[in-house]
């Protein structure tokens, strides 16, 4: 690849990776050390299609790790509109219900956009958005434990049925989509959030690109 000029004022960041990689953690990390309210993070799972209209039961059979699942055209729209300086209204989900709740959460013009989720170098328009790209690689038993970790104590999931689903849908669509994704990343990243060195060296290189942003000037990659 050539060299690129960006002199866009709002930087994208993905970052992607298997269901309880660390990608969350790295990302609340990052921005919570930054401390700059010219950093926002972005879930793809508040772009989860709402299934209000559908029956409590029959929810439960969705398959929730296939691309289809998540409103990626909305998230695009989004993407585009903060990358043009205007704000937005980002759709808030229960998971427990699988339903969007009918608040929304505004965001503003910042100067760097972190956007964390599965899928997000699987879908061609959404990739090409980002600016850097980052996949977080974690074994995928760790992965299991902190899913079930978090489904069962935050999402009040049962642990039969967290099992189920990684059996099911989580396994078979990691294999599917979101592993053949890493091969879109610029950098790999092992252990996610807990890896301490590449989170301070994402956080310098976002550190860095707030002070081209904050002097009007342009970069070239």
């Amino acid at each position: 690849m050539g060299a690129k000029i960006v002199s866009q004022e709002v930087i994208i960041i993905g970052i992607a990776g298997p269901s309880g990689s660390g990608k969350s953690l790295m990302a609340s990390t990052i921005v919570s050390e930054i401390g700059s309210d010219q950093v926002v993070v972005i879930s793809e799972d508040s772009y989860y299609k709402d299934l209000g209209d559908m029956p409590q039961d029959a929810r439960k059979s969705v398959n929730f790790d296939h691309p289809d699942a998540f409103d990626h055209a909305l998230l695009c729209e989004n993407l585009k509109q903060l990358q043009q300086g205007e704000g937005v209204e980002i759709p808030q989900y229960d998971h427990s219900t699988h339903s969007r709740l009918k608040t929304t959460k505004h965001i503003g013009k910042h100067t760097i956009i972190v956007l964390e989720g599965i899928l997000l170098f699987a879908d061609p328009t959404l990739r090409e958005l980002m600016d850097i790209r980052i996949y977080i690689d974690t074994p995928l038993d760790i992965c299991l434990v902190r899913r079930l970790e978090r489904d069962v104590t935050v999402r009040g999931r049962s642990v039969e049925s967290v099992l189920r689903q990684y059996q099911a849908t989580v396994r078979p669509m990691y294999l599917q989509f979101i592993e053949p994704s890493k091969r879109y990343a610029d950098i790999m990243v092992p252990r996610g959030g807990k890896n301490r060195i590449a989170t301070d060296m994402i956080k310098a290189k976002m550190n860095e690109l707030l002070g081209y942003a904050n002097n009007g000037s342009s970069r070239i990659e």
